[in-house]
């Protein structure tokens, strides 16, 4: 079990830069947060805040310029790409806004596939996938290809995936962003569910409000810079404006 006062994720100064022809381009700028075991956290901010670099930082699929990433405990600013690969299948769980389910295989085998890569044994793979698949609510679709699910159905599958190598912590893009107001807010009950009976550790990158005060704390970036009370000073002013 986690310890519940010891970070899954701490991050110290990061920053990170990308050159678009003559212009350097400063998407993150000394940025540092924690999330702790349990927690439910939305980072936010409008386009272009570095949302996105952060998730790739986070999720390991790219390393900051400066500053360090402990992930459960570990350094891993430094890490080779061999060795990334292998923490990050190991102890982060990925939800996509568009699922990334295989088309050929049913929602079984597509939970199945992180083990697979992992070299578990046949029986076991199936075990842990039909256990996901319950998990989510739709043991009764193990047979079902992706083309016969809705996109709610989708989502559930993708989510089990991210769950059956029982990682320190699951990572979703815009997780309800290809899906309907009413699935959409089933999502995130069964996130929600997750977190409560299995202490799911949940970080969400969006740009919704709404999803944001479902959460129990946001992480706001705009510039690249963090920002305190984004979903007062930033969100609210936009639905005044809106309004």
């Amino acid at each position: 079990m986690q310890d519940p006062h010891f970070p899954v994720v701490r991050a110290q100064h990061l920053t990170k830069s990308f050159q678009t022809g003559d212009q350097i381009f400063q998407a993150l700028d000394d940025v540092s947060f924690e999330v702790y075991p349990g927690e439910m956290i939305a980072i936010m901010g409008p386009s272009g805040s570095g949302k996105s670099t952060l998730m790739n930082i986070i999720g390991l699929l790219d390393t900051p310029d400066t500053g360090q990433y402990w992930l459960a405990g570990e350094d891993v600013s430094e890490l080779d790409r061999r060795r990334q690969a292998q923490v990050r299948n190991a102890r982060i769980g990925f939800v996509f806004q568009n699922f990334n389910l295989l088309p050929r295989l049913n929602a079984l085998a597509n939970i199945a596939l992180p083990l697979v890569y992992a070299r578990i044994g046949v029986r076991e793979r199936e075990e842990r996938a039909r256990a996901a698949l319950e998990a989510v609510g739709l043991s009764s679709k193990a047979a079902s290809l992706p083309n016969q699910l809705s996109g709610g159905q989708k989502q559930r599958v993708a989510i089990a995936r991210a769950l059956v190598t029982e990682p320190s912590m699951l990572l979703a893009d815009e997780p309800t962003g290809a899906l309907d107001t009413r699935t959409g807010n089933e999502i995130l009950e069964l996130f929600r569910q997750l977190n409560q009976d299995r202490g799911v550790t949940l970080v969400v990158v969006t740009h919704d409000a709404g999803i944001g005060r479902r959460m129990d704390r946001v992480i706001g970036l705009r510039d690249g810079r963090l920002v305190p009370h984004i979903l007062e000073t930033y969100y609210n002013a936009d639905e005044r404006v809106a309004a």
